[in-house]
Parts: structure tokens; C-alpha cells; sequence
């Protein structure tokens, strides 16, 4: 490889919002990262799914099959 061409290749410090570090390597020093696999709600089984002003409902009442009388 050629000098003077690539990042400086180190020891990294990662760091969460919900306060959990973790280090590793990485051509910058420290990272700062909003959320992580520790408070992710997808990982944590805390997902919510959030129906904004009924659409699932009103996509269940739109599309559900017709029954004929």
C-alpha cells in the first residue's frame, strides 16, 4: 500500500446515548451513536407500532374481503 494514502487505522471508543460503551477500531477515536443494539426497542422486545390517527383501521376497513348477502 502506498504511505500517506489511508487513515490512521486505531483503538475507537464507541458511546451510546443510553450510556453504554464499547471499544473497538476505527479510523476515527471516538463515536458517538443516538441508539445501539442494547436500547433499540426492535432488539430490546419493546417495539411499539404507533397507528397514526387510525390508519391501520381504516386500512383493515378498506381492504377487508366482502361478504355477500
Amino acid at each position: 500500500m502506498k504511505k500517506k494514502v489511508h487513515p490512521a487505522y486505531g483503538d475507537a471508543k464507541i458511546t451510546c446515548a443510553c450510556g453504554e460503551v464499547w471499544n473497538t477500531r476505527s479510523t476515527k477515536k471516538e463515536v458517538k451513536v443516538a441508539i445501539c443494539a442494547k436500547c433499540h426497542p426492535f432488539f430490546t422486545g419493546k417495539q411499539k407500532f404507533v397507528d397514526t390517527a387510525g390508519r391501520v383501521e381504516r386500512f383493515r376497513k378498506r381492504y377487508q374481503k366482502k361478504t355477500v348477502e
